[in-house]
């Protein structure tokens, strides 16, 4: 049984101007010729055919294809063998580039474009991403979840380390102010969550007195926010939720 060009054409989902280019070049040559003179394609050819397709898929050269093809020492299951270890290739080579793409959708859904190792140089322990759904539906709708998505998403590794050594210094001070005695109430105290609030002004988004507050109340609600402000000093969230309430009544 034969096939025409165009129904060749067809069935590989090739022009006919391709198969013309591929029997000019030698590549694929038709079997017969009808009375006509026109091209007529057997079993054999579209099995050559296939081969052509599949290496030029993954990116052979027409010439490095027919020197292949055309190699004495490679039957058809040579091939077969030679494609096999091509295509785990390619779908480990897709597998890593599926997780990478993935992994920056995650990084870019969160504003924090960076390795997971420049992540852990950061953040330690703590990763963001885990806090991602549960911070798009709590806060995707306001205008202040889009501006920190916005800035953040320009941060490099030396912004988020410069960002954490400035809170850190700021969190050696607010202990300092613990030891010291003096109330949340105090001067001294409100000065320090005048501060912090500052810092989400700069690095995330423009916090109001009223999200502010907001804030101190999560952070004595919220066993996950309590655990990091205890894990630097015990008492610290209640202090600070108490300080910042004072600092936004003073600021009224």
């Amino acid at each position: 049984m034969s096939y025409s060009v165009g129904q060749v054409a067809g069935h590989a989902g090739v022009t006919v101007r391709t198969l013309h280019h591929y029997d000019e070049i030698g590549l694929l040559a038709p079997s017969e010729r009808s009375h006509a003179g026109h091209r007529r394609y057997g079993d054999d050819d579209l099995d050559r055919l296939q081969q052509i397709l599949f290496y030029r898929e993954l990116g052979f050269p027409l010439e490095e294809v027919a020197a292949l093809l055309d190699d004495p020492d490679t039957d058809l299951r040579g091939h077969l063998r030679r494609q096999h270890t091509l295509l785990s290739g390619r779908i480990e080579k897709l597998r890593k580039m599926a997780a990478a793409v993935e992994h920056a959708m995650e990084a870019r859904k969160m504003g924090i474009n960076l390795t997971p190792e420049e992540k852990f140089e950061v953040f330690g322990g703590f990763d963001p991403e885990e806090h991602a759904e549960e911070a798009e539906r709590r806060w995707g709708g306001t205008d202040a979840y889009r501006e920190s998505q916005r800035r953040t998403a320009s941060y490099t590794k030396e912004d988020w380390l410069r960002i954490k050594e400035e809170q850190e210094e700021w969190g050696r001070r607010f202990v300092a102010q613990m030891d010291s005695g003096d109330g949340p109430e105090s001067a001294a105290a409100m000065d320090l969550a005048e501060e912090h609030r500052q810092q989400i002004c700069r690095f995330y988004y423009d916090c109001t007195y009223e999200i502010h507050t907001g804030l101190a109340e999560m952070y004595v609600a919220d066993a996950r926010f309590t655990a990091t402000y205890e894990a630097i000093k015990p008492g610290m969230a209640a202090y600070l939720r108490d300080a910042i309430l004072a600092n936004a009544v003073r600021r009224a």
